[in-house]
């Protein structure tokens, strides 16, 4: 405490500033216009560990200490600008250590520390004044009184010796000085979030006009600053004993909202080369994908593909998405929410969530009213899982009136906001997993996957990938199971140990989205001759179509994502290969129409085969033909016409007038009768 008191810290603070490179930014805060710049903590250290050392425990003082030598430093460089200014403000970035959100208490209090979280809300910027001016109403005489806290202060007495009486005042607002102030509401990242625990947040006070609208709700950010706290009072009652923590920023940076942006170590990089370059990489990087769920080979390379994600592309007209997203149709007890649970936990940034519970505003953005009564966005689960993988469970189970804010999302990868003054877009660069069960229980492989699950064609038409996981006995299988189970239970840990361990998983993943692989030809060929297969199959007048435009980008997402798990940067003829193999399994599971046997995309893009909506167009055309007849048709007339002309069974019949009326293409006008709406 002697060398404290001894060394003047703000003579230590000018010294530090005379270095070469904080003497020009100094300097050129006059060109740039700005009032403030941005002292890098571990060069302070280096300098004098001791005097950095009480910086983060008495930062008040020593924060003001530390602005008088910048502007100190300021009249040496240039006097004619610091004339102009009031002051300059010294920020602090990159401290030795980052504090965790839900750590904080009464110890950091006062101290200055740093935290890594997301953005969740952010109220407009608005003026807070720093200087007040009062002109007192009895003498005319102005008093200027620097400002502090949260409510404003107006003088005591009047400073005129004349006067010296005690008001009353007005507030001259021409006369003060303002600055740039905005309020924000941090959560804690998913990745920092322990198992079965609620979020904590943190208010953030910003103040200036360089820190102020740098970040939006979705953002992750890096803010050092001082935390404080306060007692919330209640009217006519008075101060709480219970305080507030409260974080007043000094710096503030985005991240950058890439998992990819973190860069790995040396020592884990030469790690995750090592294991791209081994042969049985894919086989591996499958085999470490949720070991303790037994079997599903194909649905956790496809987990794999979408953790990878495929290469987006910005033209100046349209972006086209890289993200992939997943769909897992099953049975009772076939896994699917222990696979989205692993693969939330796994994805460098991702997030669960459970259809019954959830809400459109809560998927991707709420409008929330302030204190004050203005208007401000909470970003909800999809802006959070930003450049991530959202899974999302028991998706048949939401209402439709919120399912239909997830297809903006899917698709342009935003999420648009027109509510309570507010018109917005926020980005929601994710992927996708979800799961559904069927609507009867269990899969019906008779039945279209429309039929067998409540979600709308709009839906599922968006996925990728689809796959329907049932539960069918099995001799061989049931008993490879059982064992599987069993031994778990038995020793506590998964039979079937991980090539990859999941810490190395997550950053072999960051690490291959880092990657920017191209279509070689070779795979272009293979991509472009399985479509136009696909397409001349369906060209004879009749056929079903069995691929649209959609289904292509799907396979080059999936091509890509495979060249990126393998940390190659050219997509080959194999990646092609196996991205078809993939595509052609999900649409044999559920692209299949049951009565001919041919590949018909339109069960996914409609929700009904080509030869239902064949049958269902000969029943409207002879309801037609019969109304310019008759006026309106009797129904068993109706139907011995469709038995004698088309050979159509009486119940195929009975089934598809069923469906019309349901539909509204046809109505009853009276009993036994029919017409077209």
């Amino acid at each position: 405490m002697a060398r404290e008191e001894s060394i003047d810290p703000q003579e230590r603070f000018l010294e530090f500033f005379k270095m070469d490179k904080y003497r020009e930014s100094i300097s050129q805060m006059a060109i740039q216009g700005k009032e403030s710049f941005t002292v890098d903590f571990e060069e302070l250290f280096a300098f004098d560990q001791k005097l950095a050392e009480i910086l983060l425990e008495k930062p008040d003082v020593y924060l003001q200490h530390a602005d008088n030598a910048a502007y100190a430093q300021l009249c040496i460089e240039d006097r004619e600008c610091a004339e102009k200014m009031l002051k300059v403000t010294v920020r602090i970035a990159d401290l030795l250590g980052r504090e965790q959100l839900r750590k904080l208490g009464s110890k950091q209090m006062g101290k200055l520390v740093m935290i890594e979280a997301i953005v969740v809300r952010a109220t407009p910027v608005r003026p807070m004044v720093m200087q007040a001016a009062f002109k007192c109403k009895r003498c005319g005489t102005v008093s200027r009184v620097e400002q502090a806290g949260q409510f404003l202060k107006a003088p005591t007495v009047c400073t005129s010796p004349d006067c010296g009486k005690d008001g009353p005042f007005e507030f001259m607002q021409d006369d003060s000085q303002f600055i740039d102030s905005q309020d924000l509401r941090l959560q804690e990242r998913p990745e920092d979030l322990p198992p079965g625990q609620l979020p904590r947040t943190l208010a953030v006070k910003l103040i200036g006009s360089e820190v102020v609208d740098v970040a939006r709700p979705g953002d992750h950010v890096s803010i050092v600053g001082v935390v404080h706290a306060f007692a919330p009072s209640r009217p006519g009652i008075g101060k709480l004993r219970t305080f507030i923590l409260q974080l007043d920023a000094n710096s503030i940076e985005v991240m950058g909202k890439e998992p990819e942006t973190t860069t790995a170590t040396k020592e884990d990089e030469e790690k995750i080369i090592a294991l791209s370059n081994d042969p049985d990489i894919f086989n591996k990087l499958r085999t470490s994908i949720a070991p303790s769920i037994f079997g599903y080979q194909h649905i956790k390379e496809a987990i794999l593909y979408l953790l990878c994600g495929g290469v987006s592309k910005h033209l100046p007209d349209v972006n086209i998405r890289g993200e992939m997203n997943a769909l897992l149709i099953g049975d009772p007890g076939t896994a699917k929410s222990q696979l989205l649970q692993y693969v939330a936990r796994i994805a460098p940034r991702g997030l669960y969530t459970s259809g019954r519970g959830t809400t459109a505003a809560g998927l991707t953005a709420a409008v929330i009213r302030e204190k004050g009564g203005s208007m401000s966005l909470e970003a909800g689960a999809l802006v959070l899982a930003d450049k991530g993988v959202a899974c999302i469970d028991e998706m048949d189970k939401m209402r439709p009136e919120d399912r239909v804010a997830i297809h903006e999302a899917m698709e342009q990868h935003t999420v648009s906001v027109a509510k309570g003054g507010i018109v917005a877009t926020l980005n929601a660069r994710t992927a996708v997993l979800a799961a559904a069960n069927p609507a009867l229980g269990r899969y019906e492989p008779n039945r279209t996957v429309a039929e067998n699950i409540s979600l709308p064609v709009t839906i599922l038409s968006r996925f990728d990938i689809i796959f329907v996981l049932r539960d069918v006995p099995n001799k061989e299988a049931d008993a490879k199971m059982s064992q599987h189970i069993l031994e778990i239970h038995q020793r506590g840990i998964s039979p079937v140990e991980a090539p990859i361990d999941a810490e190395l998983l997550r950053k072999y993943i960051r690490y291959s989205k880092t990657i920017q692989p191209e279509l070689s030809n070779d795979a272009l060929n293979k991509l472009r001759e399985f479509y136009l297969a696909m397409r001349v199959a369906s060209e004879s007048e009749g056929s079903p179509v069995a691929i649209t435009a959609r289904q292509l980008e799907s396979l080059v997402r999936v091509s890509e994502a495979r060249a990126r798990s393998a940390l190659r940067k050219e997509v080959t003829g194999a990646d092609a290969e196996a991205a078809i193999t993939l595509m052609k399994r999900s649409l044999e599971e559920v692209g299949i129409d049951m009565s001919s046997y041919k590949m018909d995309i339109d069960l996914i893009m409609t929700g009904r085969p080509k030869s239902v909506r064949d049958k269902l167009q000969i029943v409207l055309s002879a309801v037609v033909e019969m109304e310019k007849q008759t006026g309106s048709v009797e129904k068993d007339a109706l139907v011995a016409v469709l038995e004698e002309k088309h050979k159509l069974s009486r119940n195929e019949i009975e089934r598809m007038i069923g469906q019309l009326l349901r539909e509204g293409t046809l109505y009853e006008p009276g009993e036994g009768k029919l017409k077209k709406t």
